[in-house]
């Protein structure tokens, strides 16, 4: 049976655990999966800082430095070459959508877009308090302080993330290893710390089908992320049951993704994520 991973980190994850990815392929193999697409968070452009207000780790230690693409490429290539017997293994990033900085993403797809196999499109920045730009899954703190205290309804915070992902998914980012987008209800990712509402409002589950259909128009797969499983304040994972039987009634092809920052949550959800799929 095929088993692929759509997306996981590595030791170059600033937030992550530092596990070696050679370990985290290992545990792969050893449950069977055939394919695990390593997909590190790409670097922020520099000039993002101007439009950020939350905590300084939120942006510090987003992503992957720029100064490590080179050692991140060159790893995973020759990981890929000691396992080929054993797991197709497939590098790319984790690549994020900020509104304030497109012409800069779509010259990092342009430059590393025909040197990785498969890239994840995601949203992890939201406008809110003061018109900056805030994390959406970093602290409940931030994100009472920069979103909650903007947008007063959940409802209207959910419409907020949903039509900049409307936004994202019909730019033409002009690069064919974009395969995925990430996390589609990452919003959810506090739901049960501030009592937010689980399911989503009749517009806001419009504005959902509107993404939908252009991911679907676009040619991607959505991550079906088994991460906000495991966190206490979310117990879900990512996109929510609702819009997963939409996308599946849509024909659009759901690909599981651990999210994993270490070998311990590498193929969590497995099972639960394989059944729902199919």
């Amino acid at each position: 049976m095929s088993r692929k991973d759509g997306h996981s980190h590595t030791e170059f994850c600033p937030h992550g655990s530092g596990d070696d990815v050679e370990q985290m392929i290992q545990k792969a193999i050893k449950m069977g999966f055939t394919q695990y697409c390593v997909t590190e968070h790409a670097p922020l452009p520099d000039s993002f800082k101007d439009h950020y207000a939350g905590v300084e780790t939120g942006l510090t230690e987003a992503a992957m430095s720029k100064t490590d693409i080179g050692r991140y490429l060159v790893k995973i290539a020759a990981l890929k070459q000691k396992y080929r017997s054993q797991i197709h293994i497939k590098v790319g990033f984790e690549i994020d959508y900020l509104p304030t900085e497109v012409e800069w993403t779509k010259a990092f797809m342009a430059e590393y877009g025909p040197q990785t196999d498969e890239n994840i499109l995601s949203l992890h920045f939201l406008q809110g308090v003061n018109d900056k730009f805030w994390c959406v899954d970093d602290t409940p703190e931030d994100f009472q302080k920069g979103l909650m205290a903007r947008y007063f309804d959940p409802q209207d915070l959910y419409a907020k993330y949903l039509s900049t992902l409307l936004t994202a998914v019909r730019e033409d980012w002009r690069s064919p290893s974009l395969k995925r987008i990430g996390h589609l209800t990452l919003f959810k990712k506090f739901q049960d710390i501030f009592g937010l509402p689980n399911e989503l409002s009749d517009d806001n589950k419009r504005l959902m089908g509107a993404v939908l259909a252009t991911i679907k128009a676009q040619g991607f797969e959505i991550d079906y992320n088994a991460a906000g499983l495991y966190k206490p304040s979310c117990n879900e994972a990512y996109p929510d049951w609702w819009t997963v039987q939409q996308a599946k009634a849509m024909g659009i092809p759901l690909v599981y993704g651990s999210d994993a920052h270490s070998v311990a949550e590498v193929g969590q959800g497995i099972h639960d994520i394989e059944t729902r799929i199919n």
